[in-house]
């Protein structure tokens, strides 16, 4: 199995490159975000690799960052997302993105990724749910703990921005119960 390819890059169109290792041209599939950090044709690049074998096919997927072809394992063995649905959601949204977006249940988020529908939304985030951890790159700023994300669902729901709620949420005191993390958490927002 390939896991790495490293050479110059001969050809890019938005989603497929032409990699030349020594003489030999791969084709690659990638997402938009590592399209958009890729060098210019004729430069060296160094991509890790995914590679799928089919009856009537072998397919090269790469990718940019160990966390978004993790991430791209993870979301491929979900039942009903294939590789280029994979590919689109990751195209739609970084890896933080998407790992904030299953940690807030955000099925809104999700449903504006052409090709995913409420169904396949809600499928992504039950199935995800606990499994984007440190490795895959929980989302910066995200709560660790099952009262914190109560608390900020709360203040979501009261119509508290996802910004100042993320910072409120930090400065709750760790252990506190839901109630009292709501109450400190208001109280620092009424003093801005």
């Amino acid at each position: 199995m390939i896991g790495r390819l490293s050479g110059l890059l001969f050809d890019k169109n938005p989603a497929q490159l032409l990699v030349d290792c020594n003489g030999v041209g791969y084709e690659v599939s990638v997402s938009m975000s590592t399209f958009y950090n890729l060098p210019a044709t004729g430069e060296r690049v160094t991509l890790l690799i995914h590679m799928v074998v089919r009856e009537d096919a072998q397919l090269l997927y790469g990718f940019g960052t160990s966390q978004e072809r993790e991430l791209f394992r993870q979301l491929i063995k979900i039942s009903g997302i294939g590789a280029r649905t994979a590919l689109a959601i990751l195209s739609g949204m970084s890896v933080n993105d998407l790992a904030q977006a299953v940690t807030l249940q955000e099925v809104g988020r999700l449903t504006k990724i052409p090709g995913i529908g409420k169904k396949t939304a809600e499928r992504l985030l039950l199935e995800l749910k606990g499994k984007l951890g440190a490795d895959i790159g929980a989302a910066p700023g995200a709560p660790a703990d099952e009262s914190s994300n109560d608390i900020l669902s709360a203040l979501l729901a009261l119509g508290y921005s996802e910004k100042e709620a993320l910072l409120v949420v930090k400065q709750v005191p760790s252990g506190s119960s839901v109630s009292d993390g709501i109450r400190h958490a208001l109280k620092a927002l009424s003093k801005g």
